[in-house]
């Protein structure tokens, strides 16, 4: 959820504290949460899955995740911000990792979905990164990138779908600028998810 460094050069650390307030971070709206639970049920597999949440932030998408039986980790750059996803899934089939989301610390780890909200736009070479994510994942597993375009910030869906058609998979653009219970309030700017799934 937290954008990488370059991200407007925001200190992610300092805005840890106040993260959550905003609805779709958050997610303490009854309704936001449920709405991004439902978003969640249909990009991830039905089954429990092992699901890399890149850029996860204060995890509240990872705790989504947690609660439909998926298994997590979630990387975020700021160590405040993983601080407290690990208190928000203490207990849970999680594990949380100080580091960059365009190169994370998983090793030879694979997963069925890589879940990046938010991340790609403030990347450098995104191509490049998006084919790093797609070796992550197991034979038919997914990318799922929620990003989007807020003033003078962010990456077209034109621009995430053209990127992602090398990869091979198959590639679904979902607009969400619409749906004003994902973000707690109407918005008129771009907002979408990109699901690429494998064979």
């Amino acid at each position: 959820m937290t954008e990488h460094s370059g991200g407007g050069g925001v200190d992610w650390n300092a805005e840890a504290a106040t993260f959550d307030e905003e609805p779709d971070h958050g997610l303490r709206d009854p309704e936001v949460r449920r709405a991004w639970a439902r978003r969640l049920r249909e990009w991830l597999p039905e089954r429990a899955s092992d699901v890399l949440d890149l850029g996860c932030g204060t995890g509240s998408l990872s705790l989504l995740a947690a609660e439909q039986g998926h298994r997590v980790t979630g990387v975020d750059l700021s160590p405040a911000m993983v601080e407290r996803a690990r208190a928000k899934l203490a207990g849970r089939d999680a594990a949380f990792l100080v580091g960059d989301a365009a190169q994370p610390p998983v090793g030879e780890q694979r997963f069925d979905v890589v879940l990046v909200r938010h991340v790609l736009w403030a990347l450098p070479d995104p191509g490049r990164v998006l084919r790093r994510w797609w070796g992550l994942l197991r034979p038919g597993g997914r990318l799922v990138l929620v990003e989007g375009v807020w003033g003078a910030f962010g990456i077209s869906a034109e621009v995430v779908s053209g990127l992602a058609e090398p990869l091979g998979g198959c590639v679904r653009v979902e607009r969400l600028s619409e749906d004003s219970l994902l973000w707690g309030k109407d918005v008129e700017d771009e907002r979408y998810a990109v699901v690429v799934t494998g064979d």
